[in-house]
């Protein structure tokens, strides 16, 4: 069946792009619990086009890992037709999704990311050309604004009237970054001005966050982002709350560190044998609000091999107690 956003149970649950953590390894472990639409980390059109080897493994994924949508980020609309029309005709995603919502420097100061909410007829003509040369759903993702909420108010029209598909609005400004709050209720007022469907993003830690954003935005479903690392039964536990007004998808203390072991086995594969240097910031948030996990953390940022890793995960692999459900909803003010 043919991938259209507007077709999918609503709602939406989606895994957001990241980058750096969003690569095959971890969406194929995500898709061991749940079965969340994965956004995979953003890839440089700029590189796509020039054929860099670095860039095309990042784009390679397994079949397990579908629905795909490949995150593609870019100044130049003719960088960025010919690269989407690489990746649809040499990866074969289910969808194609441009980054407008980065806030990183190195990003925005080469006009990419945020920054084309600031040349709205660059990134229309952006959205048109990409849509005309490819065979799959095209989406959006932005921001709030650059230094306003209501910015995106006006820009949301400029993405569908384009021809996106499908447009994901984190509520942060630019300006924001990652600090303060997402504003929900900016989300809300983009849902109401648009006809093609919206995703909720930032800061939904929890299945009880998901719920709320909901309820709040009206919007057909949300990306969940940080609230993925090291808990991947977000999404499972969203449905079942959504569903059926409880959760009850809670992982034992073994099956937490055993789907930890896995993960890294594929982090290994993926990246060779140094991979397991970089599973450590993973293993950050697979012990995030452990009671010690200050102490224990300490040691994991240290390991050097798969081995050693077995070696002080052990103790917790006969553990069938529940995992505690560490991760709080977002504080979100009461206001939204």
């Amino acid at each position: 069946m043919t991938f259209s956003w507007k077709n999918l149970e609503r709602p939406i649950i989606v895994l957001s792009p990241m980058a750096d953590m969003t690569d095959s390894a971890f969406c194929q472990t995500v898709k061991d619990v749940a079965n969340p639409v994965v956004f995979r980390e953003m890839v440089s059109a700029e590189a796509m086009v020039r054929q860099n080897e670095r860039t095309q493994e990042m784009a390679e994924f397994v079949d397990a890992e579908r629905p795909i949508i490949q995150q593609i980020f870019g100044a130049d609309p003719d960088t960025m037709t010919k690269a989407a029309a690489i990746v649809d005709s040499e990866y074969h995603p289910e969808g194609i999704d441009i980054n407008m919502g980065c806030p990183v420097y190195k990003i925005t100061s080469q006009f990419n990311g945020a920054a084309l909410m600031k040349e709205p007829d660059c990134a229309a003509r952006m959205i048109r050309q990409m849509k005309a040369a490819i065979s799959v759903p095209l989406s959006v993702k932005i921001r709030a604004g650059w230094d306003s909420p209501n910015e995106c108010l006006t820009f949301c029209r400029i993405v569908e009237d384009a021809g996106a598909d499908l447009i994901t609005v984190h509520g942060r400004t630019k300006a924001q970054g990652y600090s303060g709050y997402s504003n929900w209720s900016v989300i809300r007022e983009v849902k109401r001005r648009v006809s093609i469907p919206v995703l909720a993003n930032g800061d939904i830690f929890s299945a009880h966050d998901v719920k709320r954003v909901l309820e709040i935005t009206g919007a057909d479903g949300v990306l969940i982002a940080r609230g993925a690392l090291g808990n991947p039964w977000i999404f499972s536990q969203a449905r079942e709350l959504l569903q059926t007004g409880a959760i009850q998808t809670i992982p034992t203390v073994a099956e937490h560190f055993a789907l930890v072991l896995t993960h890294a086995k594929r982090h290994i594969a993926q990246y060779g044998q140094r991979g397991i240097v970089t599973f450590r910031k993973h293993l950050s948030w697979y012990t995030k609000g452990m009671e010690g996990a200050k102490t224990f953390r300490s040691r994991l940022v240290r390991i050097a091999t798969y081995d050693e890793l077995v070696a002080l995960l052990h103790p917790y692999l006969t553990n069938q107690t529940p995992m505690p459900l560490t991760r709080m909803p977002s504080p979100q003010p009461e206001s939204y």
